[in-house]
């Protein structure tokens, strides 16, 4: 039901969808006796598109997501092992061109890789299946990965590949199963920034411990605070990011699936 709800009433009331939802609905008023409120939901949607697009809004949204785990530092040790999580192939698209199709989030597995040859005795898993609500086996995001891995150099030896996971949540669950760390062990966890408090707090639910490994920002850091999107486009999609990311982290930690609703560095 978690799942269902996550890809349906989720993806629903993203900004860009339910502003446009509601720009609809005032162009259908139009036509009926309550002309009046449905001019004000297409002005009310045309403006909150505007803000969401070209304003500041999503950096200041993305900003404490990106900010709250620092970079790895390498001084701290040797790893036993590596995840990198999924979200950088569009396994449907894989499927449909007979090629890998990559998304914007590739900086998971180029990091991942380059941890890989930094780190020649980690083993590595790779976690990402298919998010989507209806799937069949078809088509898993991490056989694509494979592929992509060996090409950069990683020996299949040391891949292990977890295909069934549909969320992040899963990612945790399965990625532990898969992995079986022992104690003691070291792990870094490859995700992007902003999804790292989210992929921590579920890492540490499902007793994974993991040491963030944070790639793929979409802020530079607090001088873009206030500064406006050229294209709204890239704001739209910023917006969209982390209000994903802040109703994930909402929603985890009131059913009990994260015990923080800001997950941050772990405490000494």
């Amino acid at each position: 039901m978690f799942f269902a709800l996550s890809k349906t009433l989720g993806i629903m009331l993203l900004p860009t969808n339910f502003l446009i939802g509601i720009g609809v609905l005032g162009a259908i008023l139009l036509a009926t006796r309550f002309a009046s409120l449905g001019r004000k939901l297409l002005i009310a949607s045309v403006a909150l598109l505007a803000i969401c697009g070209f304003s500041p809004l999503g950096n200041l949204l993305l900003y404490p997501l990106e900010s709250r785990f620092p970079l790895w530092d390498p001084a701290s040790g040797t790893p036993d092992g590596i995840v990198i999580l999924g979200g950088s192939i569009d396994a449907d698209l894989s499927a449909a061109r007979g090629a890998t199709v990559f998304r914007g989030s590739v900086d998971r597995i180029i990091a991942g890789a380059a941890l890989a040859h930094r780190y020649p005795k980690a083993r590595i898993v790779f976690s990402g299946g298919s998010g989507n609500l209806v799937s069949d086996d078809a088509a898993k995001e991490a056989d694509y990965a494979r592929s992509v891995l060996d090409s950069l150099g990683i020996a299949k030896g040391r891949l292990i590949m977890e295909r069934y996971s549909r969320n992040t949540q899963e990612n945790a669950e399965f990625s532990k199963a898969i992995a079986a760390p022992k104690t003691g062990e070291r792990w870094l966890l490859v995700t992007s920034a902003y999804h790292m408090p989210r992929s921590v707090g579920l890492f540490r639910k499902a007793g994974f411990a993991v040491e963030p490994f944070p790639v793929d920002w979409r802020t530079g850091g607090g001088a873009d605070l206030l500064s406006f999107a050229k294209f709204a486009l890239d704001g739209l999609e910023r917006t969209d990011a982390a209000a994903r990311e802040w109703m994930g982290l909402a929603a985890y930690w009131a059913s009990g699936k994260i015990d923080e609703l800001l997950p941050g560095p772990a405490r000494n």
